[in-house]
């Protein structure tokens, strides 16, 4: 770390041979620019340059030594280009995470509407379940994501934007399946697929079927909402699921009367990291649209 200061002076007077015309250069007194030289070649120990007068050469050793700074330069150059570009006002990167179930209408729908008027800013789409999203944002992998339920934790900002109905979704040959609404409770004898622990809709199916007066029997756990549909259809449970992006045959999906069946949709970043330009306007957007967030 005491070395890279001085790799881009070393690099300079590599490069004119010559410690004025590098001073020059960079802006600074040759005076400083030569004691840097020498004390770089202190701290490696061992000899950069053959020097004449204020002209210089590479020694062998210097010559392999330009060679690795040169790499490293270009790297650190490369890396200021990238977040500079992903800072661009116009053209920057949004670093977006969502729920599984969000990804086939709403989240598309979103990036559709605000690329009306940012049409160059670029996305990065994580889909994942709420905790490991939110763990994803702390370690600095994820500029936002909208999850369920809405986080409350002492190092995040979180918002409601919506809520979605949940539906009691049963095989199409089952007792309740000719029925437009239904009871929780009617359902307390149930097989129960079910996402697996951890995920957000796995706690809220828990806390209804608490409310409403028993603890579910889960045959079957999964990651993704549409094959638990798929294993319902199969006669192998119910469920409680959001409405699917497209009606699946083999399922009957109820309305459920009592308890209220939803399931709160927010937007959540960390509290007090400062937002990229493209960020901000993506942030703003999203908050707009409260109340309107699914279709």
């Amino acid at each position: 770390m005491a070395l890279t200061p001085r790799l881009a002076q070393f690099a300079a007077v590599a490069r004119h041979e010559h410690v004025t015309r590098a001073a020059q250069e960079l802006g600074v007194p040759q005076s400083t620019l030569s004691r840097a030289m020498v004390r770089l070649e202190e701290d490696l120990g061992v000899a950069l340059f053959a020097r004449r007068g204020r002209t210089v050469a590479l020694t062998p050793a210097g010559r392999t030594f330009l060679r690795s700074v040169e790499r490293a330069l270009a790297e650190v150059d490369r890396a200021a280009e990238s977040v500079r570009a992903d800072a661009d006002p116009a053209a920057g990167r949004v670093s977006f995470g969502f729920l599984h179930t969000l990804g086939t209408e709403t989240v598309p729908g979103l990036i559709r509407g605000f690329r009306a008027d940012h049409p160059r800013v670029r996305f990065q789409l994580v889909q994942n379940y709420g905790e490991a999203m939110i763990e994803r944002m702390r370690a600095g992998g994820l500029d936002l994501c909208l999850t369920s339920p809405v986080p409350d934790a002492p190092d995040l900002v979180a918002r409601r934007l919506d809520e979605q109905r949940l539906r009691l979704v049963v095989p199409d040959d089952h007792r309740l399946a000719g029925r437009r609404r239904v009871r929780l409770a009617e359902a307390a004898s149930e097989l129960f697929v079910t996402l697996e622990p951890g995920y957000g809709l796995r706690r809220i199916t828990d806390a209804l079927c608490a409310e409403a007066g028993f603890t579910p029997r889960i045959a079957f756990e999964g990651e993704e909402a549409e094959t638990l549909r798929g294993l319902v259809a199969a006669g192998l449970g119910v469920a409680l699921l959001p409405p699917p992006a497209v009606p699946r045959p083999g399922v009957a999906e109820l309305t459920v009367t009592a308890p209220r069946a939803v399931r709160e949709i927010g937007v959540a970043w960390l509290d007090g990291h400062p937002d990229t330009p493209p960020v901000a306007a993506f942030k703003k957007f999203l908050l707009s649209r409260r109340g309107q967030l699914l279709p």
